[in-house]
């Protein structure tokens, strides 16, 4: 079987030095230097250009120097992307354009002359078809996006085809959404477990992309680090490049992808809320942040390109367009007060540097400014924000705790087989020193206790296929189930509820 690894390292454009460091130390450092030694590992990075300008800033340059040679060894292939993390369905095709330009630009002076990404990354994988014609004019060959983007919901990928998107030449790749959760989540950890999550299709001789935040390894997950590379030692899987795969699947299919992010789902989708983290329609924030956005966009396009003060306005916009402020102020679940000001500062900042600005136009820069820091502070003092958070649990979704103990009679037996087979496999985890495994057990059993695992990205179903056989779990549910049939009397109110 096939495999291609794709890796997305990305940090804002000005990122705090102690954060960048911590974040290099425990993760880039040891990942990248772990590459260079496990030879047979080949896989496709996506680095945004404004993290190489922060790596080379504070003095970060062997992680660059490092990844030159890789990619000089063919062992990584570069994408290219938005250089500073902008969410790409959000703006014109002249900043689409702009945005890409010069991430391609830092990847060459940084990487080398001979970087030629053939694959793009939209941030987020954020995808919407005003992106293709850009993307594909600027030469690339292929897209990678979410799997959900296949169909609108997941499940739909053949991993035997190539998949061409209607009406263009680029071909697009869709990320396998439970095993690239799995193994950021640490429930797959090994060659044992990657060879159990994925032993239906091991004889399949079809291919499998998975694409992971690269921090979520040693940074957001200490110790992951050194995981991924057992997993990665996995001799019945094919390490290859994304763009390999075309060498190897002949058999294409056409598709119009749905719009989506790889945090999407069916819901979303279906409720045309597909980027609802960024663009919220109740949210009175992202409204403003947007505005603001557009209004400062437009007095920069105003300005006269030959001022000497152009170069610098036209840099503080690009880094203004980044995603963060938008993602922070969602509050469903993301929320940070600090990268709500930071983004509304860079705005205002930004719409200073402009000379001649007229007065009108600082003062409504001020005000939003004003009205998006007020509201913030306002939502965070008054408890609004934990009400937007449990607010976000009223989705269609069912508790497993209500589809099985709220169905009743023998369904309540599955309920407790699964309860019983992660407490044992927490104190397994635990007794055995694997006490991140025996968090994230303990941590199921709370969700299902509290009906918290519909916000759940893997659910704990997925967690026990991989970690115990089918039908030692299929043993444990008709034992409790036979429980239920042993004490249930003739008529129902016999026994109680």
């Amino acid at each position: 079987m096939r495999w291609a690894n794709f890796l997305h390292m990305y940090q804002p454009a000005e990122q705090q030095p102690d954060i960048l460091e911590a974040i290099v130390v425990q993760s880039y450092r040891p990942i990248i230097e772990g590459l260079l030694k496990h030879k047979q590992v080949r896989l496709t990075l996506n680095i945004n250009g404004a993290l190489l300008e922060l790596l080379d800033k504070y003095n970060h340059r062997d992680i660059i120097d490092n990844l030159r040679e890789l990619g000089s060894q063919k062992r990584i292939e570069f994408t290219s992307s938005a250089k500073y993390h902008a969410l790409l369905p959000f703006l014109n095709g002249q900043e689409i354009d702009r945005q890409i330009r010069l991430n391609n630009e830092s990847l060459e002076f940084f990487l080398g002359k001979d970087v030629k990404p053939q694959g793009f990354f939209a941030p987020e994988m954020a995808y919407d078809e005003k992106i293709l014609s850009i993307v594909e004019s600027l030469g690339f060959k292929w897209l990678i996006l979410d799997e959900i983007s296949c169909g609108g919901e997941v499940g739909h990928v053949d991993y035997n085809k190539i998949y061409k998107i209607t009406g263009t030449n680029l071909s697009v790749f869709f990320r396998d959404r439970r095993l690239s959760n799995l193994i950021m989540s640490a429930v797959v950890r090994s060659r044992e477990t990657l060879l159990e999550a994925m032993r239906d299709n091991l004889n399949s001789g079809r291919y499998i992309v998975t694409a992971m935040d690269m921090e979520t390894f040693g940074h957001h997950r200490p110790g992951l680090e050194k995981m991924l590379f057992e997993v990665f030692d996995t001799p019945e899987f094919e390490l290859i490049q994304i763009s390999d795969i075309a060498g190897y699947y002949k058999e294409t299919k056409e598709i119009i992808p749905a719009k989506a992010t790889w945090a999407s789902s069916k819901q979303d989708i279906d409720n045309g809320s597909q980027f609802l983290s960024w663009s919220d329609p109740e949210n009175i924030i992202h409204k403003w942040q947007w505005a603001f956005t557009g209004m400062v966009l437009k007095e920069v396009y105003a300005m006269d390109k030959i001022h000497p003060r152009y170069n610098l306005v036209r840099k503080k916009m690009d880094i203004a367009l980044a995603s963060d402020q938008f993602w922070w102020a969602s509050a469903k679940p993301w929320w940070s007060l600090e990268m709500i000001e930071d983004g509304a500062y860079r705005l205002l900042d930004t719409l200073r540097y402009i000379p001649d600005v007229g007065k009108e136009k600082l003062e409504q820069g001020r005000d939003f400014y004003e009205h998006i820091i007020a509201t913030a502070f306002n939502w965070q003092r008054t408890g609004k924000i934990r009400q937007m958070m449990a607010e976000q649990g009223a989705i269609l979704r069912i508790p497993f705790k209500d589809r099985t103990i709220g169905r009743g009679g023998a369904e309540e037996g599955v309920y407790w087989a699964f309860i019983d087979i992660m407490k044992r496999l927490e104190k397994t985890a635990a007794s055995s020193g694997e006490y991140e495994k025996a968090i994230l057990w303990r941590d199921a059993i709370y969700k299902l206790e509290n009906k918290l695992d519909i916000y759940d990205t893997i659910n704990a179903i997925d967690l026990l296929r991989v970690e115990i056989p089918h039908n030692e779990v299929e043993a444990t549910i008709e034992k409790y189930k036979a429980k239920y049939y042993a004490i249930r009397g003739g008529q129902p109110e016999q026994r109680g509820t």
